[in-house]
């Protein structure tokens, strides 16, 4: 580990699990003051004991403006600044056409793109003028995935976020780029995949569709979200990085 973050303030909404968690880790591990989001306070709990060092978790759903606001009037009573955002928070459920409700419909929108939306824009008071954005999308959002159409519709919308927000935030040299994962080893995979049998033969059967040959780990997600978020990618701007084994390339 280097100290590229050292006295950073680094904010990651969705951090108590998966790769929220995992980025949050390593920002911390790097010397950084690590803000994290979620929903539950007992996941928060368990986070904090294992990020380890300048932590604070907030609980909040970041579909809720409210929340949104709690987050920041935090960061700003103790900071004043966010160095980096990582908005990561999001989900998605296995629904096809023809079964698709407007609950679901709301629900998930609401969560990935709403969410994401006001995340950034309610930050842009204490974004520091060359501050680093990073969004979480998905090889959904490029690639058909059968009854996961509105989760890929919802990610695609935030890797459009990422190109014209460079343009709004020329002025101020923010960059705002994309992670886009494929399929990584996380609770929220086994919660999609409904646990079981099943779901390890659908890990199986997806894991033979990466040439990689394997699904990723958060961690090495974690690793393209901080080389994003550093100054070895001080040139990168507006662009969406696979980090899936090669999934979404061939």
């Amino acid at each position: 580990m280097t100290n590229r973050f050292n006295n950073k303030v680094v904010v990651v909404t969705g951090g108590s699990s998966g790769i929220g968690l995992a980025a949050a880790t390593a920002f911390s591990a790097e010397g950084a003051h690590v803000y994290i989001t979620g929903r539950r306070q007992e996941a928060l709990d368990a986070a904090v004991k294992q990020i380890g060092g300048r932590v604070v978790a907030v609980r909040g759903d970041m579909a809720d403006l409210a929340d949104i606001d709690r987050l920041y009037e935090t960061v700003r009573k103790e900071h004043s600044r966010i160095d980096v955002l990582f908005a990561n928070a999001g989900g998605g459920e296995i629904v096809p056409l023809g079964e698709i409700t407007e609950v679901h419909y709301q629900r998930t929108f609401d969560t990935n793109v709403k969410g994401v939306l006001f995340t950034v824009q309610k930050a842009l008071p204490l974004l520091q003028d060359g501050a680093s954005v990073i969004l979480t999308g998905s090889t959904a959002g490029i690639t058909g995935t059968p009854a996961f159409s509105v989760y890929g519709a919802t990610k695609a919308a935030v890797r459009s976020f990422a190109r014209n927000w460079i343009l709004d935030l020329k002025d101020r040299h923010i960059r705002v780029n994309a992670i886009s994962p494929g399929v990584t080893d996380t609770a929220g995979l086994d919660e999609l995949f409904g646990g079981g049998e099943s779901a390890q033969g659908t890990r199986d059967y997806l894991a033979g569709l990466i040439p990689a040959g394997r699904i990723g780990r958060p961690d090495e997600i974690a690793r393209a979200v901080l080389f994003l978020a550093s100054e070895d990618a001080s040139f990168v701007n507006g662009v969406e990085l696979f980090a899936d084994g090669g999934q979404a390339q061939i």
